[in-house]
């Protein structure tokens, strides 16, 4: 049933008068998590096809300078969060269209073998509820899932050290802080060193310049984003839905989720930011 709405929508012309009308004025920022090669070449090209990409570094400096020049029209930045192991497998498609390309990792689950809680495949309730908890009741709910934050399973959930700093000559790679909380629920000394220690681990330990972070989950408060702040960081990244412009908050910097479609209709309805706004209508998230 998706792929026909979505299929309605694209050739509803909605999604090309957004992109050349709207979008044209505007920063998109688009988040994925993970997909194969092959999407990875359906959705890098079409979107070079139909977008100007640029950096996310561009974009920052271009609001620090409050330059209007700096930023092309149907202006696009490309996001990844978590640092999945996945997403090495799109190195070779990143070098052929030369994609910028912001790659957000997780700290304390790259290079090792422990996992992301939101994918432990013995969770007894639905995402949602996991989180809704503080992050101590949360920890505590998930071990009774079999899952636990350090330890090492036996295969890798994230990418290793030496493709990350394979990858780094060609992607911006930045901080998504150690292991994925959900930052509000955290008690102010875990979301501290959640967010400073990611940045301190990975410019000591990859050599990285890391000046952004994006929230894990899109939750975020204001005492997050103070912290981000006085961490060093000069921008935050959200999911909150919408475009941007260089007078955006650069601490609530706003993103399209396209929920990692291999479908092409999905993702030029999702990237034009349509189907955001058809949700919002109906009073529901973003997927």
């Amino acid at each position: 049933m998706n792929a026909i709405i979505f299929k309605i929508l694209r050739y509803s012309g909605l999604p090309w008068l957004l992109r050349n009308f709207i979008q044209s004025n505007k920063v998109t920022i688009l988040m994925f998590h993970e997909f194969d090669k092959e999407t990875a070449e359906q959705t890098f090209s079409f979107l070079h096809k139909n977008y100007n990409i640029i950096d996310l570094n561009d974009f920052i400096d271009a609001i620090k300078n409050n330059d209007k020049t700096k930023i092309p029209k149907k202006a696009l930045i490309i996001t990844f969060d978590d640092g999945l192991l996945q997403n090495y497998e799109m190195l070779p498609v990143i070098k052929k269209y030369k994609t910028p390309l912001t790659l957000f990792l997780c700290s304390s689950i790259i290079n090792t073998n422990r996992h992301f809680w939101y994918k432990h495949h013995g969770l007894s309730k639905p995402l949602a509820y996991y989180k809704t908890l503080p992050n101590q009741k949360r920890l505590s709910e998930l071990a009774k899932d079999g899952f636990i934050q350090d330890k090492e399973y036996a295969e890798p959930h994230a990418m290793s050290k030496n493709q990350i700093i394979e990858m780094s000559k060609f992607v911006n790679m930045q901080a998504h802080t150690q292991f994925h909380p959900c930052l509000p629920m955290c008690e102010d000394e875990t979301a501290k060193k959640e967010i400073v220690e990611s940045k301190h681990f990975l410019e000591k330990e990859y050599g990285l310049e890391i000046n952004a972070i994006a929230f894990p989950n899109g939750d975020y408060s204001e005492r997050d984003i103070i912290l981000a702040k006085n961490a060093g960081y000069t921008c935050a990244i959200t999911v909150d839905g919408g475009y941007n412009t260089i007078n955006s908050d650069i601490y609530r910097l706003k993103r399209f989720s396209t929920n990692d479609t291999s479908n092409l209709n999905e993702l030029i309805v999702k990237s034009s930011g349509l189907w955001y706004f058809l949700k919002s209508l109906a009073g529901k998230k973003q997927n």
